[in-house]
């Protein structure tokens, strides 16, 4: 570790009043946490490419989001450094016979992103394909001689000019560019543009090589991608052989090895929150089988063991399940059960080895390898060696029952070290979507610092309310059409359990989160200000008729959201806007927002903060990330939303509380590199 990283989460600490229990996480040690992001499991089995997401140092190299490299680790946990540095690697796929790794790059020199391939036994990366534009995806041939590739429509030269000589202006969700198809020979040749109407998502090549299964959806648009999406079968020219009319939202697609099925993972109807029911069609779509009807769960990731064997990875409750089905839907065999690392990536060999990504309460994301017939994964990876140092705070599951006896359950974080039975401060952390959840993983990273906060005497709660994946279908539509209602009274109902227990002081909880965890947010600082002495709010919603007609998914709120439009039902956008319930709000607010974010375009930010504002009945400040969207992505902007989180927390539920604290923040960052000792 650095020096004068040690130095400056001493220097924070003292210079907030901090009391951190001894050898605690620290939010310098968040900034500079690696994660596995990627692993792709080589076709013997004996090797995982993986990619490796590493932080930019603070105050050292220049500000940015997290650089990702490229490894290899043998099954022994070998690790190999590949493309490492100042590089952005992406989507590694290996070469059908295993001899090398495909990856995408703009590497130095490069005005685009390009296809490159790197061979496994030694020897420098070499140029597989290229476009006048950013190439975003790409899949191999079987035979690995030819590929296909995803770009967005190069701007005609005309266009440019303009744009050049100061033309500047956009012409909303109208001068959207879409993602084409082009096939293009490995290693040469002029790529081929693939006539097809509408705009691409992702490809994958049939095993026989003659087809090609396509996501498309009819513009370029994020509403478009989230609930028009559809499969289309395609031949190398481009005549569609097939169609999937599948419903609603759509998840990741796989052939079987002989071709003759295609894996899909959909939503089961239109108002389906969130992709996760497995299903099949053949070699040229057709009506879509559910080989998992009734999973109280939601399946996100599937591979192919073999032609009549499919492999996925389903999340339920608070934990994921590895397993097994036929592909006509009987002998369902659990591969690693629920409980342990929690994984949400999958790989499978043609040995039958699989690669998985997975994290849990103990450490981030890692790459893990489940031989053949094993009955344990193994763990490849160690991205962070110095956590065996750091003194990490006990993490539980909480069940507890909801005011109209629905059974809900969470996660808590106790402290690192508690007097007593002396109650404690609590954070609640609201997640987003609602159509998401907490699972029993590593719940720490910049916006919810949780073992920085154990360090600091907090408790903190990730309750799953009602709305959360991971708990089937039924429960993830419970509060469509009325946002927020039920749904957040899940979250005071946990605060109550926790104060019931001995634990939680509930004169001094907090409430955080993002997105729709910052609505929730909101509605703890307005709508139920009595039962929160703090409140962060990030990119949250405060007023759900100007969302729904200026955010960039009306569609999608409409479907599995709101049910209505405002003009229908105005009074339920009313009701459940927390600027409605401002006059309420007695909590200190802090209110983080991107100033580009598309998603909750930053308005609602300005809106809250001006109620509560007006109001006058307690403080308020809002904090702007120029450049950011709908969540951090730099190394800077990211630190700076931990400090105020945490300051902010430390204020009003254990320190003087009043008037906010300085707006201004010390980093304390060096002006120069220090060598690493």
């Amino acid at each position: 570790m650095q020096r004068w990283i040690i130095a400056l989460a001493c220097a924070v600490l003292l210079a907030t009043g901090a009391s951190a229990a001894a050898g605690g996480m620290t939010l310098e040690q968040i900034a500079q946490t690696r994660v596995v992001t990627q692993a792709q499991v080589s076709p013997d089995g004996e090797q995982v490419a993986y990619v490796l997401a590493v932080p930019r140092t603070l105050g050292v190299d220049p500000d940015g989001p997290a650089r990702n490299e490229l490894h290899v680790v043998d099954g022994a946990g070998r690790s190999r450094a590949f493309i490492t540095g100042a590089v952005d690697v992406g989507a590694p796929r290996w070469s059908p016979d295993g001899r090398g790794i495909a990856y995408l790059a703009k590497r130095e020199g490069d005005d685009t992103r390009r296809l490159y391939t790197i061979p496994l036994h030694g020897g420098e990366s070499t140029l597989a394909a290229r476009l006048r534009v950013d190439i975003s995806a790409f899949d191999l041939s079987p035979d690995g001689r030819q590929v296909a590739l995803l770009a967005a429509q190069r701007e005609s030269d005309a266009r440019k000019a303009l744009r050049e000589k100061g033309f500047t202006q956009k012409v909303y969700e109208e001068d959207w560019r879409p993602v084409e198809l082009w096939i293009a020979d490995v290693g040469g040749g002029e790529p081929r543009r693939v006539e097809f109407e509408g705009s691409v998502q992702s490809v994958r090549w049939s095993p026989s090589g003659d087809r090609l299964a396509l996501v498309v959806t009819p513009r370029q648009l994020t509403d478009d991608t989230m609930v028009e999406a559809r499969v289309r079968i395609v031949s190398t020219s481009g005549r569609v052989l097939g169609r999937v009319d599948n419903p609603g939202k759509l998840g990741e697609i796989a052939w079987s090895p002989d071709g003759a099925h295609l894996a899909i993972i959909s939503a089961a109807d239109e108002n389906d929150p969130r992709e996760g029911r497995l299903t099949v069609v053949g070699r040229d779509g057709g009506a879509q089988r559910d080989l998992l009807p009734g999973l109280e769960g939601h399946v996100w990731n599937v591979a192919w063991r073999d032609p009549a064997t499919l492999v996925f990875l389903s999340q339920e409750g608070v934990h994921s399940r590895l397993a097994e089905i036929t592909v006509d839907g009987s002998g369902q065999r659990t591969l690693l059960a629920a409980g342990g690392p929690v994984h949400m990536g999958l790989s499978v060999s043609a040995s039958g080895a699989i690669a998985l990504v997975g994290s849990a309460p103990e450490h981030p994301s890692e790459a893990f390898l489940l031989p053949p017939g094993a009955n344990a994964a193994r763990r490849l990876t160690d991205s962070n060696p110095w956590l065996k140092d750091v003194r990490l705070a006990r993490q539980e599951i909480v069940r507890y029952t909801a005011r109209d006896g629905l059974e809900l359950e969470g996660l808590l974080v106790h402290p690192l070290e508690r007097r007593g039975t002396n109650r404690v401060p609590l954070i609640l952390v609201a997640h987003g979507g609602p159509e998401a959840h907490y699972s029993n993983a590593w719940l720490t990273s910049y916006a919810q610092p949780a073992q920085v906060a154990a360090a600091q005497g907090f408790a903190s709660f990730f309750p799953n309310y009602r709305s959360s994946t991971g708990r089937g279908l039924a429960f993830s539509k419970l509060g469509q059409g009325r946002p927020g209602m039920e749904e957040f009274d899940d979250l005071v109902d946990g605060v109550d359990h926790l104060i019931e227990t001995g634990l939680v002081d509930r004169d001094r909880v907090g409430i955080t989160g993002g997105s729709y965890g910052g609505y929730a947010s909101a509605w703890g600082a307005t709508y139920y200000s009595e039962r929160f002495a703090a409140s962060v709010m990030f990119v949250g919603i405060s007023d759900q008729a100007s969302l729904v007609t200026t955010g960039d998914i009306p569609r999608e709120q409409h479907l599995v959201h709101m049910r209505s439009w405002p003009w229908d039902n105005p009074e339920m956008y009313r009701q459940t806007s927390p600027i409605t319930h401002a006059q309420k709000s007695r909590t200190p607010t802090l209110i983080l927002h991107g100033e580009a974010d598309p998603r909750v375009p930053v308005m609602q930010s300005y809106m809250l903060y001006r109620y509560l504002q007006l109001a006058g009945q307690a403080p308020v400040r809002l904090v702007l990330y120029p450049g950011e969207g709908h969540g951090n992505t730099r190394g800077a902007s990211r630190y700076d939303y931990s400090l105020r989180l945490m300051q902010w927390m430390r204020h009003y539920l254990t320190g003087r509380g009043g008037e906010p604290p300085a707006y201004e923040i010390d980093y304390m960052l060096p002006a120069a590199p220090v060598p690493v000792r």
